[in-house]
């Protein structure tokens, strides 16, 4: 019996589907499966299309239902899933080693210019009067394993005490490094004050005054009779393989036409 009437026009285009999917047509329409040794055997009375449109329906009906991966295809699709892990692992681990070496960039930046910036205006307000021997403006050129550690002491006004105020920048060495000190003191009065740690684990320190238009390393004014017009402050620190060197130029204002 026809699945479908011969005047049918999917009739036709059916056929031609047949024709074209059948795996194997054997006389008598017997189909053995190429997948299992299943015999199939349809009777005589059947059409003969119907009998193969059945086989195809079957043969479609059994792979669907033993559809499955190969152990090679297991094999290949985490050895495909190891390589995209490990390359994303790769790039994200790279990524964060670049974040946190910026971030620590970033920070060392940041404290150097806070001091400098600190120093610049320190250096801005000094103060030295001839007819007074407690005022005073001092550069000595120094240096600590062969890295520039100058050491500055000078009377200037500042916010942290009220009136004059004497305060020194030195190199220090501690655990084999070398940090930034400053300590602010009365001149006036005999008090000890204890040195703070301003930056830590610098590579120089240098101060350098214009005298007549070169920059020196030393600088006494109650030699010099007077305060120079230009103080460079010079730090540089390293982070990890590259050093960082920032400047900054003080002009002091007090007793200066502005």
């Amino acid at each position: 019996m026809s699945l479908y009437p011969k005047s049918s026009h999917k009739y036709h285009e059916r056929l031609k589907l047949v024709s074209l999917r059948a795996p194997r047509i054997l006389s008598g329409c017997v189909a053995i499966s190429h997948e299992k040794t299943r015999l199939l055997r349809y009777t005589r009375n059947d059409n003969f299309y119907s009998c193969i449109w059945n086989l195809i329906k079957d043969e479609g009906r059994r792979r669907r239902k033993n559809c499955g991966f190969t152990l090679i295809e297991v094999l290949i699709a985490f050895a495909i899933l190891s390589i995209v892990l490990t390359a994303v692992y790769s790039t994200f681990f790279l990524t964060e080693k670049a974040i946190n070496g910026l971030d620590e960039s970033m920070v060392r930046l940041q404290e150097m210019r806070s001091a400098i910036d600190i120093l610049r205006r320190e250096l801005d307000s000094v103060f030295w009067a001839e007819n007074d021997n407690k005022t005073l403006l001092k550069v000595q050129d120094r240096d600590l394993y062969g890295k520039q550690a100058t050491l500055v002491t000078f009377t200037t006004f500042t916010i942290l005490k009220p009136g004059l105020s004497r305060i020194s920048y030195f190199i220090d060495e501690k655990d084999n490094k070398l940090n930034l000190m400053k300590k602010i003191e009365s001149p006036y009065h005999d008090e000890k004050m204890e040195a703070v740690d301003i930056i830590e684990d610098l590579e120089s320190f240098s101060i350098e005054v214009r005298y007549n238009g070169q920059w020196v390393k030393t600088w006494d004014a109650e030699i010099v009779k007077n305060i120079p017009e230009e103080i460079k402050i010079s730090l540089s620190s390293k982070i990890k393989d590259n050093t960082l060197n920032i400047f900054e130029i003080a002009r002091p204002k007090i007793g200066r036409s502005l």
